[in-house]
C-alpha cells in the first residue's frame, strides 16, 4: 500500500466542489485523512479567494491509475482540459506524493509547490508532519517550521464534512 496525498483546491463555488472532491475520493479511499480548510488569496493571477486543503490516504492502486482517476475527477466538476494553469477552477486535484516516488511522469513526485505555497504545505504539515520529504530530505513539519513566505497569507476556514 502506498500512502498518498492530494492537494485539493478551489475558488469558484468553493465550498460547494471540496464536498464534491471529497465524495469522490472516499469511494476510492474509504478510510482518508482530511485537513482544515484554509482559505487563501489566488496566487499567480487577480482571482476569487481559493479553498485548499489535503487528503491523506493508502491506496494499492498504481500510479498512473490514479493520475487518471484525479482528472476524471476534476472533469466531472468542470474542469476543462484546455483551463490555464492561473486561471479560476471549479477543482483542482494535485497528488502530492505516492510514498517517496520521485517522478516526472505520469506526474510530478513531489509535486513542486509543496515546498513554495503554503496554502499546500500548511495542511499537508497539519496532517502528516513527520512524513519525510524525498528531495528536501527532512519532515513536513520541519520545512513548515522554516517556510518563509510573507507574501501568501491564508486562514482556517469552518468547514464540516460530511
Amino acid at each position: 500500500m502506498a500512502q498518498i496525498f492530494i492537494s485539493l483546491g478551489s475558488n469558484v463555488n468553493k465550498e460547494h466542489y471540496i464536498r464534491q472532491a471529497l465524495d469522490a475520493l472516499k469511494v476510492h479511499f474509504p478510510d482518508f485523512i482530511h485537513s482544515s480548510v484554509f482559505e487563501s488569496e489566488a496566487v499567480g493571477f487577480a482571482g476569487s479567494n481559493f479553498y485548499n486543503s489535503v487528503l491523506g490516504a493508502q491506496t494499492d492502486m498504481p500510479l498512473p491509475e490514479l493520475c487518471k482517476l484525479l482528472k476524471e475527477i476534476e472533469l466531472e466538476n468542470g474542469r476543462t482540459r484546455d483551463d490555464k494553469k492561473f486561471s479560476p477552477r471549479t477543482l483542482d486535484l494535485d497528488l502530492l506524493f505516492y510514498d517517496d516516488v520521485i517522478c516526472d511522469s505520469p506526474a510530478q513526485l513531489p509535486r513542486d509547490e509543496i515546498t513554495k505555497n503554503a496554502f499546500v504545505l500548511q495542511p499537508l504539515a497539519e496532517i502528516a508532519p513527520d512524513f519525510f520529504h524525498p528531495v528536501a530530505k527532512c519532515t513536513l513539519a520541519e520545512l513548515w517550521d522554516n517556510y518563509n513566505n510573507q507574501q501568501q497569507k491564508l486562514w482556517k476556514v469552518e468547514f464540516s464534512y460530511p
